[in-house]
């Protein structure tokens, strides 16, 4: 009936994938970026920089970040994918948008106040991404069985409730 739907799967894999590669690249380059916010940069330099910075956050690695959590949300869902190691693997995705806020509020505050708030060095934020994107892909690629982590029933399967669309069962 809807097998269309199943044959979004790659295409959503593809979106994902590629969605998650520019919002970890956003992630990574953002803290260098910032640390070229230094107070002996000339006042035309320091516009560039900021402008550089802004865009990035705001045209590249946010937009990035919805259209991951979108398909990778649509791919829960399509693949009925409950299991303990995509959990896990959500909690990090959590501390990864913790990540990406943290320094979007970086770059607010140095905007805001450049001679007042200097960006932490570069390594910081650059670390409180990276770790949940090795864990992540750790989990991805590994699928541990994590059989160790007691989850409750209501987690492990669908509740039954109806859908607003009809998803074909395999």
């Amino acid at each position: 009936m809807l097998d269309w739907l199943f044959a979004l799967i790659p295409i959503l894999k593809i979106i994902h994938i590629a969605a998650l590669i520019l919002w970890c690249g956003g992630l990574l380059a953002l803290p260098m970026m910032l640390s070229r916010h230094a107070p002996d940069v000339l006042a035309d330099d320091y516009r560039m920089i900021r402008r550089a910075t802004h865009l990035t956050y705001t045209l590249w690695a946010t937009p990035a970040a919805v259209v991951a959590v979108i398909a990778g949300t649509w791919l829960i869902f399509l693949r009925e994918a409950f299991v303990p190691w995509l959990f896990a693997k959500l909690f990090f995705v959590a501390l990864l948008v913790a990540a990406h806020v943290w320094v979007g509020h970086i770059i607010a505050k140095t905007a805001e106040d450049p001679e007042y708030h200097t960006p932490p060095r570069p390594y910081l934020p650059a670390m409180a991404a990276l770790i949940p994107m090795v864990v992540i892909l750790t989990l991805v690629l590994g699928k541990p069985a994590l059989d160790w982590i007691v989850m409750p029933d209501w987690l492990l399967a669908p509740r039954g409730g109806q859908l607003p669309f009809d998803v074909p069962s395999r």
